[in-house]
């Protein structure tokens, strides 16, 4: 997009590494750009993402409102730069997952914004402001059953025989991975088909959790059977995603959390705790199953359950993509949030 004049909206995106919020970025600008004049900026977007520079967003001219559409504490303090050192026309919007006090620094920047997002009600309650609930979407079109599980799984390496497990995401005791690899470590002596594969980045703060994770399993006798295959290309994960035979997200806290959804998507049932927006994505019985936080003893005995059934486990996926597909599209979000930078606009 090199003509100034459609640009309406740019999205920062300062962080180079895939995070949860840059594969918001990354999924939603493409839709979004079928309905508003929007680009990212930042350093790592792929390129079918609609882009320009950081030093061209700071230069647009001073013709016009756009927004400027923040995630991150660091995106919220450059718009404000933006705006109140260089001058730029830039109204200032701010989209809010955290379900937590927000610090003094992030609540003073919060102030600032001329419209608020959060990505649930919990997360609003947080923000002290008014703020618009849109719930976030996937796109069905890219997230989307395989159409032979057997050959995709052969193709990345995968046990075409095997119950497949999966979890992804950063490897941390934010998101439970602990308590996945020892209800695993209980369930799959009574299930020998069944294999755990953990996808996502090991920090080197989080190197000897997930040193100590994998002797667990070795020790255990089930090295081969839990895997941690590290941090792959986004189009990778995709395709993890379709090898699934159940998904599994125990995490202690979430902000929202789009991992059970991007498996749902794909056909996938899901095992997740009641933190984030967990509770409002999955239909416990139907299309997965609920936990409470931090409950190992629960978690096995969903994994078992599942396990243990092959056509319930087919039906939950064909209910879990159909209930994203009817609610949690990405369409709807794009309309949503665009709705949201009109009326800045107007």
């Amino acid at each position: 997009m090199s003509d100034p004049r459609t640009i309406e909206v740019v999205a920062p995106n300062l962080k180079r590494r895939l995070s949860g919020v840059t594969a918001t970025v990354v999924r939603l600008i493409p839709v979004q750009a079928r309905m508003v004049g929007i680009v990212a900026t930042g350093p790592g977007l792929p390129p079918d993402v609609p882009h320009i520079p950081l030093a061209r967003a700071a230069a647009l001219p001073r013709d016009r409102w756009r927004v400027w559409h923040a995630r991150r504490n660091t995106e919220m303090a450059l718009g404000l730069v933006l705006r109140h050192v260089l001058r730029r026309r830039y109204r200032l919007l701010f989209t809010s997952a955290a379900q937590r006090r927000h610090t003094g620094f992030t609540r003073w920047l919060i102030r600032r914004q001329d419209a608020l997002i959060a990505t649930s009600p919990q997360a609003a309650s947080f923000l002290e402001r008014p703020a618009t609930v849109i719930l976030h979407g996937v796109d069905t079109a890219v997230f989307r059953p395989a159409p032979d599980r057997a050959a995709l799984r052969r193709d990345l390496g995968l046990d075409a025989d095997a119950v497949l497990v999966g979890c992804f995401g950063r490897v941390r005791a934010q998101k439970g991975v602990d308590l996945l690899v020892r209800a695993a470590i209980r369930v799959f002596p009574r299930h020998p088909r069944a294999q755990l594969i953990l996808t996502g980045r090991i920090t080197p703060d989080n190197r000897a959790f997930a040193d100590a994770l994998i002797a667990e399993a070795a020790a255990a006798g089930l090295g081969d059977r839990i895997r941690f295959l590290g941090e792959i290309p986004w189009d990778q994960v995709v395709r993890h995603y379709q090898a699934l035979d159940l998904f599994a997200a125990p995490a202690r806290w979430e902000g929202f959390g789009l991992t059970p959804l991007e498996a749902m998507a794909c056909g996938v049932p899901v095992v997740a705790s009641r933190v984030g927006a967990y509770e409002t994505l999955v239909r416990d019985g139907e299309t997965g199953t609920l936990i409470a936080r931090d409950d190992l003893p629960a978690l096995a005995a969903a994994l078992d359950r599942w396990l243990s059934d092959d056509a319930a486990r087919a039906r939950a996926g064909q209910a879990a993509r159909a209930h994203v597909a009817a609610h949690h599209a990405i369409e709807g979000e794009a309309r949503a949030i665009t709705a949201v930078y009109r009326g800045l606009l107007a």
